[in-house]
Parts: C-alpha cells; sequence; structure tokens
C-alpha cells in the first residue's frame, strides 16, 4: 500500500494524496449485495437537521457487510478486497463452500485466494470470526460485538484493532484505541487481526470539493455568525470568544465533558481513556 501523490496540474492537485493499493479489485461489486439507502441530509423523520453539514455527494451504493460473522463451520474463499463508498476500511469478498457470498471488513493482510471460517472449531487465525472465550489472551481483533448474536460495534474503521487483555468464566476485558479498558460478555464474538487501510489517516484532501463529493458540506466558524446565530459570534471586526468554544446551543465542542453520567454501559469501564483529575 503506498500513499500517491498527483502532479502539481492545479492548486487542487498540488496537495491531493490518495491510497493507491495493488490488492484492490477494479471488479464491479457483487450486484445480490448491493442495496439503496435513501439520502436523508442529516435530517430526522420530523425533517428537522439534527445532524448539520450534511447534503449532496456523489451517487453510491451501499455494499451489504455481514457483521455477525454466523455462517459457522463452512470454509469461505477470499474472492477479491473491494473498495466500500460508505466506510474508510476495504471489504473482502467472500464465496462459501456452499455457494453463500458476503462482505466483511477487510483485515490487513488478507489477500484474494486465503481461506477463512467462523464458529468455535476455527483456528485463530487471520480472518477467521469466534467468540473471545476461544480466543488467545492477547489477540489482536477487530470487529467486537458488544452483545452476543447483536453484530460488531468496536473497531470497524480503518487501521483499528483492539487487544484481549485477560478474561474470566462470563466475561472478557478489552483494551481500545483510546486505552479504555472495557468488559464484554465472552461470548462476543470477533475477528482475528486488524482492520485493513491503515494509511487511511496519511490522505490528504487537496481540495473542497473533494469533500464536497462526500456530502459533507461547507464549515462556518461560530466567531464569523452573529449574535443571535452562535454563543460566539458579533463583535467588532476579529475577536477571541470571550468563553470555551461551544455549539450554537452552548453544548461544550473541545474537551467539555458531553457523556451521560448515567449511562448504562458505563459500569461496563474498567478504565477510562482519560484520568480523572
Amino acid at each position: 500500500m503506498a500513499v500517491h501523490k498527483y502532479k502539481p496540474t492545479s492548486p487542487g492537485r498540488r496537495g491531493a494524496t490518495t491510497i493507491r493499493d495493488p490488492i484492490l479489485s477494479k471488479d464491479k461489486p457483487e450486484k445480490s449485495l448491493l442495496k439503496s439507502l435513501k439520502r436523508h441530509s442529516g435530517r430526522n423523520c420530523h425533517g428537522r437537521i439534527t445532524s448539520r453539514r450534511r447534503g449532496g455527494g456523489h451517487k453510491r451504493k451501499y455494499r451489504v457487510v455481514d457483521f455477525k460473522r454466523r455462517h459457522d463451520g463452512v470454509p469461505a474463499k477470499v474472492k477479491s478486497i473491494q473498495y466500500d463508498p460508505y466506510r474508510t476500511s476495504f471489504i473482502a469478498l467472500l464465496y462459501y463452500a456452499d455457494g453463500k457470498k458476503a462482505y466483511i471488513i477487510a483485515p490487513q493482510g488478507l489477500k484474494p485466494g486465503d481461506t477463512v471460517e467462523s464458529g468455535p472449531q476455527a483456528e485463530p487465525n487471520l480472518g477467521n470470526a469466534m467468540a473471545l472465550r476461544h480466543m488467545p489472551l492477547g489477540t489482536i481483533i477487530h470487529c467486537v460485538e458488544l452483545e452476543p448474536k447483536r453484530g460488531a460495534r468496536l473497531a470497524r474503521s480503518a487501521g483499528s484493532s483492539v487487544r484481549l487483555a485477560s478474561r474470566d468464566k462470563e466475561t472478557a476485558n478489552l483494551i481500545l484505541p483510546s486505552g479504555e479498558m472495557r468488559q464484554v460478555n465472552a461470548e462476543c464474538r470477533a475477528t482475528i487481526g486488524q482492520v485493513g487501510n491503515v494509511d487511511h489517516g496519511l490522505i490528504k484532501i487537496g481540495k473542497a470539493g473533494r469533500n464536497r463529493w462526500k456530502g459533507r458540506r461547507p464549515k462556518v466558524r461560530g466567531s464569523a455568525m452573529y449574535p443571535a446565530a452562535h454563543p460566539l459570534g458579533g463583535g467588532e471586526g476579529r475577536t477571541s470568544a470571550g468563553r470555551p468554544p461551544c455549539s450554537p446551543w452552548g453544548k461544550p465542542s473541545k474537551g467539555g465533558k458531553t457523556r451521560n453520567p448515567r449511562k448504562p454501559s458505563n459500569s461496563a469501564i474498567i478504565r477510562r481513556r482519560k484520568k480523572k483529575k
């Protein structure tokens, strides 16, 4: 995998970079695993904007990814590694021995022609999925479930991984990329390996239009708005904020605590990513 720099044929090309991985297939995606998603542009069921700066973007089809990995005991051959416009990681197309096809998140090092399997009988090899109770301690994993049979929730983005630290009869302790240590049920499944496309963070957008292709609209600073639109707005000329950074509704945006202290999952956190002062 290499970060490719473009020739400076224009100001937008001068600073832009992209990922060119020879392992990526140029084949069309599997038709039976494609799905059309309606664009909501950050609006909820009432038509009100709940996620700002969304809209537009290139047309794309959703690839149905198997996050549960419950097709046990049947080996699957990796047909190809493909690009997915809906996520930062690459996806792998699997052809199972019984004829079923499925997409999974592609771990780093997985190649076309490799064989993967899921279930308690699977070996702890790259790309295999099994319950945490069947994995060796210290294993690097991704696509981790928070509840059994609910599908993967943790470590799904490019380059992310989780380490299995310890385990007892009913629970397993995981160390997340943030440094947080979390406890989950030992029956939860995970896939062995680190998520591929580890160089995704080195990509430079190069121009504003590339963000528009992704459906991301322009962002305006709060200090550039008028007082009725934002708590940081107003004043003559360029003024300092005069208060901690916040959203238009006063919610802290940089370093302020926004997590609900009574969230039920708090009891599963053994060590937080930030030490309490």
